[in-house]
């Protein structure tokens, strides 16, 4: 925090708290979005396929929102970090980038295309999700290793490296958990949407049973992975306040466990909010975790951070707009909160 003042470093700290909300907003909501179009690779009858899309249709958009905020954020107060990191992850953003625009093709011309159309469509869906969700959290695996920058004197540090410098056995393999996590959220989104006689409620409570325990496995892998290679988690996690992050551990247990007991009480929704409870504690933790880095080894909150005029010009034209998007996101998932049937797929 050299050269900071502190009226400086607590905005720098809050605009880091809302990047991270942002970021945890997105992985939880669009998450959920994410592995119900994964799920619905499998899923044969095709009405059924685009009723999955239906039952996102009302809030998709603001829950793809929460990427967008995120990437602002980094961009006007981290713009070093932005910079840097975004070239670093050029190919992998580029793919998940892809994705997100097939995903959106695919679900605005389902209901309008022919019916010939709709089997490739239900496929680009089902693929584009596969593919933002793996690229997602390879993504976030490259960023947890770091990367190198050029230290030029009187120039802007930038990425020193190769294209393909993000692939590492690390990265692939929170791609696969970053899958794993999001086709649990979808099939109990699938789940809490759909009638309790539907046949797909039925092929998603399957699924939803078997992925819980791949989940819990995938879990438990990330976090010695994780402490096995990246000293700075092994001397938080073990270090004088051991304690806390056991209280966390037993906090993502506890929430799982309850998610479980009403999936299979039949209870949907409340399922689907205990697994956003774990969700979001594991994400709250990793956050805690690897402060005060935003890229390990490279980059601080504070190194990253942008001037202070900027910083404070953007923090009093966009700070009033968070609670606003809140309270809108908040409503969408009350207004479309009601459960539908395969007959949704010709709205």
């Amino acid at each position: 925090m050299d050269g900071l003042t502190q009226i400086q470093s607590i905005i720098i700290f809050a605009w880091w708290m809302a990047f991270s909300l942002s970021v945890v907003l997105y992985v939880v909501l669009d998450g959920a979005d994410l592995g119900a179009g994964v799920f619905s690779l499998f899923v044969r009858n095709a009405d059924e396929r685009g009723a999955i899309m239906a039952a996102m249709a009302g809030t998709w958009d603001a829950n793809e929102t929460w990427l967008v905020v995120a990437g602002g954020i980094l961009f006007s107060t981290f713009p070093f970090v932005y910079g840097s990191a975004f070239s670093y992850l050029m190919v992998p953003l580029a793919l998940a980038l892809w994705g997100m625009i097939l995903r959106i093709v695919a679900f605005e011309c389902r209901h309008v295309a022919n019916p010939r159309w709709h089997r490739l469509l239900d496929l680009g869906f089902g693929v584009s999700s596969l593919v933002v969700a793996f690229f997602g959290g390879m993504m976030l695996g490259a960023v947890m290793k770091g990367f190198p920058l050029t230290h030029e004197a009187g120039t802007v540090p930038t990425y020193a490296g190769g294209a393909l410098r993000f692939i590492s056995p690390f990265s692939i393999w929170t791609g696969i958990a970053s899958v794993i996590a999001v086709t649990l959220g979808g099939t109990l989104f699938v789940r809490a949407r759909f009638h309790h006689g539907e046949p797909i409620r039925h092929q998603a409570a399957r699924w939803s049973h078997a992925v819980f325990y791949l989940a819990l496995l995938a879990a438990a892998i990330t976090i010695v992975f994780s402490a096995t290679i990246f000293p700075w988690a092994q001397q938080k996690w073990l270090g004088p306040n051991f304690w806390g992050w056991i209280i966390a551990l037993l906090a993502v247990i506890g929430a799982a466990v309850k998610m479980r007991t009403a999936a299979n009480r039949d209870q949907d929704l409340k399922a689907l909010v205990w697994f956003t409870v774990a969700l979001a504690i594991m994400s709250i933790s990793f956050m805690a975790t690897i402060y005060p880095w935003m890229v390990p080894g490279t980059w601080t909150i504070y190194s990253g951070a942008s001037p202070s005029v900027t910083l404070f010009e953007f923090t009093l034209a966009m700070g009033p707009f968070i609670p606003v998007m809140l309270t809108y996101n908040a409503y969408q998932l009350w207004v479309f909160r009601g459960r539908i049937t395969a007959l949704a797929a010709h709205r």
